[in-house]
C-alpha cells in the first residue's frame, strides 16, 4: 500500500515542482470576474468577489470570495480563515490548506494536506497526500489515500470516513458521523486526476525549445571546431551515424545494467547512466543542429547560429505532428548520438597523436632551419 500511494505523491508533487518552477517569476492578482491561465501568485483578496479560478500557479491564495469553482496545480493553494469558495475545490499541489469555507466538493492531492480546525468544507473530502490531517468540518465523506492520516480532537465528518494509510490516528474527540473504514483499494487513486491539470502542450514545445536553444548556444560558443566536426559526420555520413548511434542507444544501457550486478560496478552504473543522460541531451541538440546545417547548405548559407536556430525551431514544429513528428525526432536524434560518439573517438585518437605530431614538426623545423644555415 505505502508504495502506492507514494507514486501518487510524487504525481503530484512533480506537477506542482514543474508549476512553481516555471511561474514562480511571475506576480499576479485576480482583479477579473473569472481567472484562466497562468501566473506566478494568484490571489483573491479580503473584499475581492470573482466567479472562478482555473489555471497553473505557483501560489493560489484566496483571502476573499470565488463564487463558483476552484480547478488549479499548484506549489501552494490556501483558502484562508476569511476565504469562501461557493463551489468545489480542485487543486494538485505541494501544499494544500484549507482554514475556510468550501460550499461544494474538495479533491487534493498534494505532499501535505491540511484542513484547519476553522475549516468547513460543504460537500465530501478527496484527498491523496503524503501527510493529510483533519482538524475542522466537513459535512460529507472522506476518501484518503496517504502515508500518514490524522483525524484531530477538533476534526468533524458527517459520513463516512474511508483511507488507506501506512499510519493512520484517530483522537478519541474526533467526531464522526459514519463508519471508519480502512480500503486498501483506494490506493494512489484518491484525489484530483493529475491529467485535468496538465500543462498545456505549447507550453512544453516551447519550454523545450528554449532550454535547447540555450544548450545548443553554449555547446558552439564553447566548442565551435567540435560543433562542426559532430555537423560534418552527419552532413557526409548519415548512414554511420546513425548506425552507431542506434548501437550506442542500445548497448549503452544494456552495460550499466550489467554494471550494477557487480558489487565494484555499482557506482560506474551510476555515473555512467548520468553522464549518458547528458550525452543524450546533447545529441538530440546536435543532431537536429546538423539537420539545420545540412538544410542551409543546400541554399549555399553557412552560418551556425542560423543553423542552431532552423534546426532547433524546425523540428519543434515538426514534433507536434502525430507519429511522423515522433520518428523524425527519434532520427535525428541518433544521427546526433552516432556523430557525436564518432567525433568524441576522433578527438580521443588525435589527442594521442598531437604529441608524436609536435615533435615530428619540430624535427622538420629544425632540418629546415640548418639547411638553411
Amino acid at each position: 500500500m505505502s508504495s502506492r500511494v507514494s507514486s501518487g505523491g510524487l504525481r503530484v508533487a512533480t506537477l506542482a515542482v514543474v508549476s512553481l518552477v516555471l511561474l514562480s517569476t511571475v506576480t499576479g492578482t485576480v482583479a477579473a470576474q473569472s481567472y484562466q491561465g497562468a501566473s506566478g501568485t494568484m490571489i483573491v483578496g479580503p473584499d475581492e468577489t470573482v466567479d472562478s479560478i482555473e489555471g497553473v500557479a505557483g501560489t493560489v491564495i484566496v483571502r476573499g470570495t470565488v463564487t463558483g469553482d476552484i480547478a488549479t496545480a499548484a506549489g501552494t493553494v490556501h483558502v484562508t480563515e476569511a476565504g469562501e469558495v461557493g463551489g468545489n475545490l480542485e487543486a494538485a499541489a505541494g501544499t494544500v490548506r484549507i482554514d475556510g469555507t468550501v460550499d461544494g466538493n474538495v479533491s487534493v492531492g498534494g505532499g501535505t494536506v491540511e484542513i484547519g480546525e476553522t475549516a468547513q468544507i460543504g460537500g465530501n473530502l478527496e484527498a491523496g497526500a503524503g501527510f493529510l490531517a483533519i482538524h475542522g468540518t466537513v459535512d460529507g465523506t472522506v476518501r484518503a489515500g496517504a502515508e500518514e492520516f490524522a483525524l484531530g480532537p477538533t476534526a468533524s465528518v458527517g459520513g463516512d470516513v474511508r483511507y488507506d494509510a501506512a499510519t493512520f490516528t484517530r483522537d478519541p474527540a474526533a467526531a464522526v458521523g459514519g463508519s471508519v473504514i480502512q480500503d486498501e483499494s483506494i490506493g494512489d487513486s484518491a484525489g484530483p486526476d493529475s491529467g485535468g491539470f496538465a500543462l498545456p502542450s505549447w507550453l512544453g514545445v516551447v519550454y523545450g525549445l528554449f532550454v535547447n536553444l540555450l544548450l545548443g548556444a553554449i555547446l558552439l560558443a564553447i566548442f565551435p571546431s567540435f560543433s562542426a566536426r559532430v555537423a560534418g559526420h552527419v552532413a557526409e555520413r548519415p548512414a554511420k551515424s546513425g548506425g552507431v548511434g542506434l548501437l550506442a542507444l542500445v548497448v549503452v544501457p544494456i552495460v550499466l545494467v550489467v554494471l550494477l550486478f557487480t558489487l565494484v560496478g555499482i557506482p560506474l552504473s551510476l555515473v555512467g547512466a548520468v553522464v549518458f543522460g547528458v550525452a543524450a541531451w546533447v545529441a538530440v541538440v546536435y543532431g537536429q543542429f546538423a539537420i539545420g546545417s545540412w538544410a542551409l547548405s543546400l541554399a549555399d548559407r553557412e552560418n551556425r547560429w542560423l543553423a542552431l536556430v532552423v534546426g532547433l525551431v524546425g523540428f519543434a514544429l515538426l514534433g507536434v505532428i502525430p507519429v511522423l513528428g515522433g520518428l523524425l525526432e527519434l532520427a535525428a536524434f541518433l544521427l546526433g548520438l552516432g556523430a557525436l560518439a564518432l567525433t568524441l573517438r576522433e578527438s580521443y585518437r588525435n589527442r594521442g597523436a598531437e604529441p608524436s605530431g609536435g615533435r615530428q614538426t619540430t624535427l622538420d623545423e629544425s632540418a629546415g632551419d640548418t639547411a638553411a644555415t
